[in-house]
């Protein structure tokens, strides 16, 4: 299912070391030839410093056991650079020591940290600069933990209006992402998105320049976090605040990539959140919204369920689901929630219409067998999550009736009010701000 496949299209929002695990899940996968997913990924390690990688790949593409001398070359070069690196950090190594990293941690003010930090160990600002340069030494070598350490204290001892600041915090990021640290990277994504908003206070940028540039930021952070919010154990729910209820991350999807609709869409479904029919409501909208210029199967089974109530187009995008989530590397592992979920949204929803249904018809909606789906429907009256009766018999499911009480329906709707309301005033607020940005750019 190439058609499906986003990875050329996230590709572009990502460093080329986090490239690297998505073609090497496309690999075990049929979806591109092999040695087109091997070529691709050669080229890409060409462009770093991990070259025993980017040898074992040369041999696997070409079927050798040897690799040029350009090759070999690069890799000593490698070493006597990593070699040159860690003798140079020597002295650097010694100062941090787990004494003045518990000082540090004590310490919130970076520019007081380093004072003190050059008061008692004679530490240099250029010293910060031959961290910075051996963080990236050691980073583009695939050493990430070592590049990680580098970084944090480099984000603590520069402001956040330090250009230095929010580069230490994309790479510390993307280290915590690549040695599968989720806590920290979980931390490191909020942190990022803390510098990127600092970015408004620099008065060097005009405002017009401020805003596209947090723009492109954001848009980037946004995909860096799919890493993040699809492997932390809180992950799903986390990403759903960060995209859904913050503005400037929504704003970023609408205008640059709505392709990310396909993850907060996948996020709600399988989501177990008190505000799921709250969040489903917007996430329908804004695939509404979208659809002109972006679908998959994804969003379009929403799309058929809750705006067309097309039932067998929904059957046929959930189908095609069943195909497109296990390709995806960032959805596997939703799988078999989503498509339980998509079923129960599905007979929800038919459920709704209805009164009594036949459970052969129900059967052919949800891509079932007629005894799988009897079996599946007896389970959920029997976990309470809906109210119905069986006749095996005749083959029906009858549908209890749910009386909401006015008081309820009072406090349902003022919720609903009060949220329409609130992402109302965020779109009106996004408006005028890409309606200041224009005006400033045509003005220049």
């Amino acid at each position: 299912m190439a058609k499906y496949d986003l990875t050329k299209t996230i590709s572009r929002y990502l460093d080329r070391h986090l490239v690297v695990p998505l073609l090497e899940y496309l690999s075990v996968k049929s979806i591109y030839d092999g040695d087109s997913i091997l070529r691709s990924k050669l080229d890409l390690l060409m462009e770093t410093s991990m070259v025993d990688f980017t040898c074992l790949t040369y041999k696997l593409l070409h079927n050798v056991d040897d690799v040029p001398e350009e090759l070999i070359k690069k890799r000593q070069d490698t070493l006597d650079l990593i070699r040159v690196m860690e003798e140079k950090m020597a002295p650097i190594d010694k100062i941090f020591s787990t004494e003045t990293m518990k000082e540090m941690v004590q310490c919130k003010v970076a520019k007081e940290l380093f004072q003190n930090l050059e008061a008692k160990y004679g530490f240099k600002p250029d010293m910060l600069d031959d961290m910075f340069e051996a963080a990236r030494v050691f980073y583009d070598s695939g050493l990430y933990d070592t590049a990680s350490d580098y970084l944090r204290i480099i984000r603590q001892l520069v402001s956040s209006t330090d250009k230095r600041h929010l580069h230490a915090c994309w790479g510390r990021l993307a280290a915590e992402i690549l040695v599968q640290n989720w806590d920290e990277a979980l931390d490191d994504v909020e942190k990022l998105k803390d510098a990127i908003d600092c970015q408004s206070d620099d008065r060097l940028r005009p405002s017009a320049e401020t805003y596209l540039f947090q723009l492109q930021q954001r848009t980037w952070l946004l995909h860096w976090s799919l890493f993040v919010f699809f492997n932390h154990v809180q992950g799903k729910e986390k990403l759903i605040d960060f995209f859904l209820n913050n503005p400037n991350h929504l704003n970023a999807i609408q205008t640059l990539t709505p392709h990310l609709l396909r993850y907060l869409a996948v996020c709600v479904v399988v989501s177990n959140d008190k505000r799921k029919k709250n969040q489903l409501r917007e996430v329908v909208h804004l695939i509404q919204q979208e659809s002109y210029c972006y679908k998959d199967p994804i969003t379009e089974f929403l799309e058929c369920l809750y705006v067309k109530f097309d039932f067998d187009g929904a059957q046929q995008q959930l189908k095609i689901c069943e195909t497109v989530i296990p390709n995806d590397f960032f959805l596997t592992g939703c799988y078999e929630d989503f498509m339980e979920n998509g079923r129960l949204l599905m007979f929800e929803t038919f459920c709704r219409i209805h009164n009594c249904v036949g459970i052969k018809m129900l059967a052919e909606k949800l891509n079932m067998n007629v005894d799988d789906a009897e079996s599946w429907i007896v389970n959920l009256i029997r976990n309470a999550e809906m109210d119905a009766k069986i006749d095996s018999k005749k083959g029906l499911v009858f549908m209890g009736t749910h009386t909401v009480s006015p008081y309820q329906q009072v406090v349902e709707k003022t919720i609903n009010g009060a949220f329409t309301a609130h992402k109302l005033l965020d779109r009106l607020k996004s408006s005028k701000l890409d309606a200041e940005a224009w005006n400033a750019t045509s003005r220049a």
